[in-house]
């Protein structure tokens, strides 16, 4: 029996469903999705494994005009996943039909089969969809365009056949086992809280805070995790933390009960919030937060 195996790079600008898509496609949470902008910060592998083929999905940040350093470090996340990408997905959304320099000079680094995927068709009219699509094989010419609903897996699992279709035959890239992502728990444990934030707080501070896991201590009845939240001033601080401490209280309660479902066990969960001024622009913070 032939096997095939492939990278898969999904890509496109902020909060047009990416993270979702990639949950429906490997029927896991690996990404985190929130109604905000810019919710997904690092490029997250997801390993779709069967008897005849291996897909290596690949999450990134939303496509934008770099406003801090930490934007250049996602654009580059970006730019990454072409480097080994053997079929581009490119998502947007029935309404969307503009293209950004910034979008235009990524899509021009890969030179893999592109894939179209119109996103949240739900929520509009069989002629605005039809529109949409002839809108794009015009534009960017790509070798497929596919009409989705990611949240609600309308048409996902025809997507999926067009892709493993598209794989090249290899031997899978990686080992065959239960795991379904390159990432350690530490990351997802930040990432968890972070959506948290996302959901629990406004304005600027989900955008201004970075999670570090400075402890994880596990046994077999309960992990100790301990975390630290940066922020850049201490105005955000105050708001982290809220009156007498409420706000943390509740990022805590709701952060404990997700980490649970995630880890099949007790958690105890200490939060603590530090200031780090302007790290959005300090290299060395940055390569300390993973960016690289």
């Amino acid at each position: 029996m032939s096997h095939k195996s492939g990278f898969v790079s999904i890509v496109g600008k902020p909060n047009v469903g990416k993270s979702t898509l990639m949950n429906a496609l490997m029927g896991e949470s690996l990404s985190i999705v929130t109604p905000k902008a810019q919710t997904t910060r690092h490029r997250i592998r997801g390993i779709l494994n069967a008897e005849d083929y291996q897909v290596v999905f690949s999450d990134t940040p939303g496509i934008m005009e770099p406003s801090y350093k930490l934007h250049q470090r996602m654009l580059d996340a970006v730019k990454e996943t072409f480097e080994d990408a053997d079929l581009v997905l490119f998502v947007t959304e029935v309404k969307d039909r503009t293209l950004t320099d910034e979008v235009k000079r990524q899509l021009e680094f890969s030179s893999a089969p592109l894939f179209v995927l119109i996103n949240k068709v739900d929520t509009s009219s069989q002629e605005e969809v039809e529109a949409a699509v002839e809108h794009w094989k015009t534009t960017l010419h790509p070798e497929a365009v596919f009409p989705i609903a990611a949240l609600h897996g309308f048409y996902t699992d025809v997507l999926l056949r067009a892709i493993i279709d598209k794989m090249p035959e290899a031997p899978p890239y990686f080992e065959k086992s239960d795991d379904v992502s390159d990432r350690n728990v530490r990351f997802f444990v930040a990432e968890m809280i972070r959506e948290r934030i996302l959901n629990l707080y406004q304005k600027e501070i989900p955008y201004s805070v970075e999670i570090a896991v400075t402890s994880y201590k596990e046994s077999p009845d309960i992990d100790r995790i301990y975390v630290t939240i940066f922020c850049e001033r201490e105005s955000q601080k105050a708001i982290l933390l809220g009156h007498q401490g409420k706000a943390i209280k509740k990022l805590g309660i709701e952060s404990r009960k997700r980490l649970e479902e995630f880890t099949g066990k007790k958690v105890h969960l200490e939060l603590s919030v530090k200031v780090a001024g302007d790290w959005r622009n300090n290299e060395r913070l940055l390569r300390d937060f993973g960016y690289e």
